[in-house]
């Protein structure tokens, strides 16, 4: 059993618009259509759990649903304000707590179903995998007055991505570690790791981008369009 978190729960303040960046239109449909119906036609995945704020559930069903096009229902979970706590939420929403649990970004719209089922094939081997690109430019450290520190070794930097894969029994326990400890994390992955189970990492896509600025929306719009 393989399950999918697509997270889409947050306020999407960078991007200065009244309307939730996941419900902003882009090639015709809401981001966050696009990245449901990416999901539905992923034959590795074989449920959708949508977690977004319940009052945009009636949104959501009129709106968002339609625009999919999808071919199986999707599970509306209440989100929180907090990325980590709507994760959280959407793991104790699964009816099937067995199997594996792809978490995703609502909008990364752009993501490949190719990327996803591999993600799940690696994470069915070893238990967790996720997507990232290897860092090509060179990265340096500045202080707060915007003074360089330091260049980092980019031998071995990956930008992160998602979907990230889990065995449930393992993402469960990382969040509920974490909320023991009150730890929060930059991403699910990291929640894992700090528990020492090993995680694989796979080529994802320079086009899977996360949407967090008007020029990242005008970015997908075109490559969308294609």
């Amino acid at each position: 059993m393989v399950n999918a978190i697509i997270v889409a729960a947050g306020k999407g303040v960078r991007m200065g618009t009244k309307l939730r960046k996941q419900y902003l239109v882009a090639a015709g449909r809401p981001i966050l259509s696009h990245t449901l119906h990416k999901f539905d036609v992923c034959t590795a995945i074989d449920k959708i759990y949508l977690v977004i704020p319940k009052h945009d559930f009636a949104y959501c069903q009129q709106k968002v649903l339609p625009a999919a096009c999808l071919n199986n229902p999707v599970q509306l979970v209440d989100g929180a304000t907090k990325r980590q706590q709507s994760v959280f939420r959407g793991l104790e929403s699964l009816e099937e707590k067995e199997g594996l649990v792809a978490v995703h970004d609502g909008v990364r719209p752009l993501i490949d179903p190719s990327i996803i089922e591999t993600c799940v094939r690696v994470a069915a081997e070893n238990g967790a995998c996720i997507p990232g690109i290897p860092v090509s430019d060179t990265i340096k450290k500045a202080n707060r007055q915007g003074i360089i520190t330091s260049t980092v070794e980019r031998s071995g930097l990956w930008s992160i991505q998602t979907p990230q894969v889990f065995e449930y029994r393992i993402i469960i326990e990382a969040h509920q570690r974490a909320i023991h400890e009150g730890f929060t994390g930059t991403d699910d992955a990291s929640l894992v790791e700090r528990l020492g189970y090993p995680v694989s990492i796979i080529n994802g896509s320079k086009t899977n981008i996360k949407i967090t600025t008007e020029e990242d929306l005008a970015i997908a719009s075109k490559l969308l369009a294609q």
